[in-house]
C-alpha cells in the first residue's frame, strides 16, 4: 500500500501540471472531473476509488462535496486525507468544483 507522503507527493506533481494544462473555464462536470484528473483515484464517475481509503464520490450532495474541495483548497480543512488532496483541489475553481460536485450527485 502506498503512504501518505508518496501519494502526497504524487498529487503534487499532478497539481503543478494541473496548474498549467488544466485551466480550461468549461462548465461540463463529466469533463472536468476528468480533466482535473479527479478519476485517477475517485474512478470513473467517482464509483470506483483506487484505494479503499478514498471516498466514493457518485451520489454525494453536490454542495456539500463542492465546499469540501473549496475547504480543502483553501486550507479550513485538514484533516484526513486532505493533504494528498490540497495540489489538486488547488487548481479547481469554485465555478468548476459546483460543476463537478453537481455532475458527481447525479450519478
Amino acid at each position: 500500500m502506498l503512504n501518505l507522503k508518496l501519494v502526497a507527493a504524487l498529487a503534487g506533481a499532478a497539481g503543478l501540471v494541473l496548474g498549467v494544462a488544466g485551466t480550461a473555464a468549461a462548465a461540463d462536470g463529466a469533463e472536468l472531473f476528468k480533466t482535473k484528473l479527479c478519476n485517477t483515484c475517485h474512478g470513473d464517475a467517482g464509483k470506483a476509488p483506487i484505494m479503499p481509503v478514498y471516498p466514493k464520490l457518485a451520489g454525494q450532495n453536490a454542495a456539500y462535496a463542492a465546499q469540501q474541495v473549496k475547504d480543502i483548497r483553501d486550507g479550513k480543512r485538514t484533516n484526513g486525507l486532505s493533504a494528498a488532496m490540497k495540489p489538486m483541489a488547488a487548481a479547481v475553481t469554485d465555478d468548476e468544483a459546483q460543476a463537478i460536485s453537481d455532475y458527481l450527485s447525479k450519478q
